[in-house]
C-alpha cells in the first residue's frame, strides 16, 4: 500500500499506540478519582499536557484537551466572539477549513459581520489586505497556519503584530492543525491568543485535540459539567487518547528537523517526476511546506483518477476530507479554472513515506492519465 493522504489522517505511531493500549488495559482509572488509580491517571494526563505544551512552546497550564481540532477551533471562535461588551466584526480568510468557516457562518446568523480575506493565485493572503480590514469593532482574527489543500503558509507573525497594534482588544486564533510538527509553533512571537491542534494528523488516534489558550485570556466554555480541564472542557478525560497525543508530540518534536528534511526529499522527487512525465500538469499553490502538493491533470477527472490509483494501492485525495463530494472552495477562491479544480489531486506526505511510494504514484498516474486522456 502506498498511502499519500496524510493531510487527511495518519497511522498511529507505534509508541503512541503502545502507550494508549497500556493506559486502556492497565492504568484505566478516572483522573477525577481521589484513590491511587485516579491519581495515576491524572499524572498520565499531566505528562501528556507537558509534551503538547512543549511542541507548542507554551506552558502546560495553557493547554486544554478537546475531542478534536474542530472542537478546539469552535471553542476559541465562539469564546472570543461572545465576550460581553466586545465588537461584532470578525476577520478570517476564504481558504479556511470548514471548522472555521462554518463557525463564523453561524456567528453571522447571530449578527456578526465577517470579512473574508481573499487569496492570490498562489494561495497567499496579503498582509496589507488584513491591515485594511481591521476596524475599531474587530473582535477576532481567525486564520490557519498552513493550508490543508495547497500547503501555503500564512504570515501569522505579521498578522498578529498588526492586529494587536490596530485593535488591541481583538483576539487572535490560529488553526495550526496542518502546521503542527511541520513548522515551529511560536504563540508569543505571533501574538496568538488561541492555537488549535489535532492529534490524528501527527500519529495520535482520532478523537483527540488541544487548544492553546494564552495565560490570562478569559472565555466561556462550549459545555458545562464536572469542571474537568479547569472548567474549559468538562467531561471525563479520554486518558488513552490524551496519553497517545502527548507521546506523538514528544516523538515528533524530537524528530521534527529530520522529518522535515525527509519529506522535502520526497516532495522534490515528486515534482521532478511530474516535470519529467507530465509537463502539461498544473500546480495549485506554492506548497510552502513540502508535506502538501496540489496538482491538476487537465482532461482527467480527479474522482476517476483516484479510482485508477486505488487499483494500484496508491491513495491520495482530491481535497479536504471534510469536504467530500464538494468542489474545493480553496481552489475556487484562488480563481483556479473549473476544469483544473475538477482534475486536481492533493498529495500529502508523512515521514513514514518512502521513495517507493512516490515512484508508485508516478507510475500509476502515468497509466491513469494516459487512459483518461485517450478517452
Amino acid at each position: 500500500m502506498h498511502y499519500l493522504d496524510h493531510a487527511a489522517t495518519t497511522a498511529v505511531l507505534p509508541e503512541a499506540a503502545a502507550l494508549a493500549c497500556q493506559v486502556m488495559t492497565e492504568q484505566f482509572g478516572n483522573p477525577s478519582s481521589v484513590h491511587k488509580m485516579g491519581i495515576e491517571a491524572s499524572g498520565i494526563v499531566e505528562t501528556a499536557r507537558r509534551h503538547v505544551a512543549a511542541i507548542l512552546n507554551a506552558a502546560p497550564s495553557e493547554i486544554t484537551f478537546t475531542s478534536c481540532g474542530t472542537e478546539a477551533t469552535n471553542t476559541a471562535i465562539f469564546g472570543a466572539c461572545r465576550r460581553r461588551g466586545q465588537g461584532k466584526h470578525i476577520i478570517t480568510t476564504a481558504i479556511e477549513h470548514a471548522a472555521t468557516l462554518n463557525t463564523v457562518h453561524k456567528l453571522e446568523q447571530e449578527g456578526f459581520e465577517v470579512t473574508y480575506l481573499q487569496p492570490d493565485a498562489d494561495g497567499h493572503i496579503s498582509v496589507s489586505d488584513l491591515r485594511e480590514a481591521i476596524r475599531p469593532d474587530t473582535v477576532l482574527l481567525t486564520c490557519m497556519l498552513a493550508n490543508n489543500e495547497v500547503g501555503t503558509v500564512l504570515p501569522v507573525k505579521e498578522f498578529g503584530k498588526i492586529l494587536k497594534k490596530k485593535a488591541p482588544k481583538a483576539l487572535f486564533h490560529i488553526d495550526a492543525v496542518q502546521g503542527l510538527a511541520r513548522l515551529p509553533i511560536k504563540p508569543k512571537l505571533w501574538n496568538a491568543d488561541f492555537i488549535s491542534v489535532s492529534g490524528h494528523k501527527i500519529g495520535a488516534p482520532k478523537g483527540i485535540g488541544a487548544l492553546y489558550i494564552k495565560k490570562g485570556t478569559r472565555i466561556a466554555p462550549l459545555m458545562y459539567g464536572g469542571g474537568q480541564e479547569r472548567g474549559m472542557r468538562p467531561g471525563t478525560e479520554a486518558v488513552p487518547n490524551i496519553a497517545a497525543f502527548g507521546e506523538a508530540c514528544r516523538v515528533r518534536l524530537e524528530q521534527m528537523d529530520e522529518n522535515y528534511a525527509k519529506v522535502q526529499v520526497l516532495c522534490d522527487r515528486l515534482t521532478a517526476g511530474i516535470a519529467a512525465r507530465f509537463s502539461w500538469a498544473k500546480y495549485n499553490g506554492k506548497h510552502d511546506i513540502p508535506h502538501v502538493v496540489n496538482v491538476s491533470f487537465p482532461g482527467c477527472k480527479s474522482e476517476v483518477l483516484l479510482r485508477i490509483l486505488e487499483m494500484h494501492d496508491v491513495y491520495v485525495s482530491s481535497g479536504s476530507a471534510c469536504s467530500k463530494g464538494k468542489a474545493s472552495h480553496v481552489l475556487a477562491a484562488m480563481k483556479v479554472d473549473h476544469a483544473d479544480i475538477d482534475s486536481a489531486l492533493r498529495i500529502s506526505f508523512a515521514p513514514s513515506n518512502t521513495e517507493e511510494d512516490v515512484d508508485a504514484l508516478l507510475d500509476a498516474l502515468e497509466e491513469g492519465t494516459a487512459r483518461l486522456r485517450r478517452a
